[in-house]
């Protein structure tokens, strides 16, 4: 067993592998590739450079380089093994969809690459994203990242389409779900959206809007309380060091990181629950 594990290696084995693409024509790799996956999960834990993991304490036996842990995890993220893998380990009896919420990221981007752009705010290039979690603050979905110059309402239609195709995927049915949004999605395009996919939105009325929306449209307060639940899955993800900034170059190995974020987090609930 590695010195270091972010989940023990049955769980890798049995959750995790059944959904990663194997090298073609019979090859099979002299290396473990559960010790490979583990490799990977404490580069998203620590946030570490690649050429930084501790090898030699995170396989058991003779360590690769860290050149082939990269490379494992680039060939399974071009192949959407990651979001797969994630889907594939949603369990509907763990999900709470009384109430759900949608939130915006606004990630620093260091070293540029896709969809990247300045971002006045953060003072810094920037990613954005949108985030769907549940009543209890599991992450079950995100949208296609936007470059930092865009708003969260920008395209909003076609970002809430790729959230309901990611939970439709997963075997979640959204028709009649309630979902919490801050001030910053007031806007009729957003309500229009989630209403094409049946999701209630109960929005915060911006005041910057100059009319009281609420007097247009419903506003549950005592439903909107409910809402620090994504403060508290802010700060689990940020507890993934990969994620808080974004140094990967490209889109695929950024939203990879985000959907193993998303699996350990779900994992971990799952063991929770059985203890």
């Amino acid at each position: 067993m590695p010195e270091y594990a972010v989940l023990d290696k049955d769980t890798i084995k049995n959750r995790i592998m059944p959904y990663l693409s194997v090298a073609k024509r019979g090859f099979t790799s002299k290396y473990d590739l559960t010790d490979v996956v583990n490799a990977i999960l404490y580069k998203l834990k620590s946030g570490c450079q690649w050429r930084m993991l501790p090898m030699g304490h995170l396989f058991t036996g003779e360590p690769p380089s860290f050149i082939t842990v990269f490379k494992h995890y680039r060939k399974w993220c071009k192949n959407g093994d990651w979001e797969a893998a994630f889907r594939g380990n949603v369990r509907e009896d763990k999900v709470d969809l009384s109430l759900s919420h949608i939130d915006g990221s606004h990630t620093p981007a260091y070293r540029g690459g896709e969809k990247v752009e300045y971002q006045g705010r953060k003072r810094r290039s920037a990613t954005n994203a949108l985030y769907f979690v549940d009543r209890q603050g599991l992450p079950l979905a995100m949208s296609e990242p936007q470059s930092g110059n865009h708003t969260d309402l920008s395209e909003i239609k076609d970002r809430i389409d790729e959230i309901a195709a990611q939970l439709s995927a997963a075997g979640i049915t959204v028709d009649g779900l309630f979902s919490n949004l801050d001030a910053g999605f007031d806007g009729e395009n957003l309500r229009i959206a989630l209403g094409s996919h049946g999701i209630i939105s109960n929005v915060c009325p911006n005041k910057r809007n100059g009319t009281d929306s609420s007097e247009k449209y419903m506003f549950d307060e005592e439903m909107y309380k409910e809402r620090w639940v994504v403060e508290r899955t802010n700060a689990w993800m940020d507890g993934f060091k990969a994620i808080p900034v974004r140094f990967d170059t490209t889109i695929s190995s950024w939203k990879s990181w985000n959907f193993l974020a998303f699996l350990v987090i779900f994992l971990k609930k799952i063991h929770n629950s059985q203890k």
